[in-house]
């Protein structure tokens, strides 16, 4: 079987032009031609661009690819042990970025403009990034949900380092008045609470009391909410329900 340079093109996915530069070059030159002069392509030579094309989608030059082809001391069988081996690398590679566009991904999405490393560095084993996809789900279309991710994609590592001891700075004072024995509608625990609301406007969104009390409500319904306080100290969460309870009917 013997093809012309336009079959040859078609079924290959290069031009013609590409074909008549590889011939002009030494890369590929058919190995006959017709009795009008005209290229004809045998299978040995279709096999040869088969490799070239894969050198090039490799990024090899020309140069290169020819040096590679016409070594001597290379067979096919030394041609497909390489060929594996440069795909399996490349696919690492690939497979390396794509992993580092899922963590870009992710990290816009909740508005967290930190390298990995930081993230770990500022927020430990939680992974800011675990519910984004809920959180989208459940507020992506409030204006809550809006302005806390605008102002997290300006925060810095240092921002987020403060934001993250002021909270547990709240949160250990909250504790300690819980295990004082103070009620969650005395003053100091309504003041606490007062605090808590101003920590959420001062850093992610602006929370009037209606929805404050909502938080607080969520801080008990939400079993993941509840472990995260009560693992401060035990009944933490309804204490810090009731106080935003208390502090809310105060402001009417």
């Amino acid at each position: 079987m013997s093809y012309s340079v336009g079959q040859v093109a078609g079924f290959a996915g290069v031009t013609v032009r590409t074909l008549h530069h590889y011939d002009e070059i030494g890369l590929l030159s058919p190995s006959s031609r017709s009795h009008a002069g005209h290229r004809r392509y045998d299978d040995a030579d279709t096999d040869r661009l088969q490799q070239i094309l894969f050198y090039r989608e490799l990024g090899f030059p020309l140069d290169e690819v020819a040096v590679l082809l016409d070594d001597p001391d290379s067979d096919p069988r030394e041609h497909l042990r390489r060929q594996h081996a440069l795909l399996s690398d490349r696919i690492a590679r690939l497979q390396q970025m794509a992993k580092a566009v899922e963590q870009a991904m992710e990290a816009k999405k909740m508005g967290i403009n930190l390298t990995p490393e930081e993230k770990f560095e500022v927020f430990g084993e939680y992974d800011p990034d675990q519910y984004a996809e809920e959180a989208e789900q459940r507020w992506g279309d409030t204006d809550a949900y809006k302005e806390s991710a605008r102002r997290a994609a300006s925060y810095t590592k240092e921002d987020w380092k403060r934001i993250q001891a002021e909270g547990e700075d709240l949160n250990r004072r909250l504790a300690a008045l819980l295990g004082s024995g103070a009620a969650a509608g005395s003053e100091e625990a309504m003041d606490l609470a007062e605090e808590h609301r101003g920590w959420l406007e001062r850093n992610h969104y602006t929370c009037p009391y209606e929805m404050h009390v909502c938080l607080g409500e969520m801080y008990v319904s939400d079993e993941r909410f509840t472990a995260f306080y009560d693992s401060v100290r035990p009944g933490l969460a309804v204490f810090v329900r009731d106080a935003i309870l208390a502090n809310a009917a105060r402001q009417a």
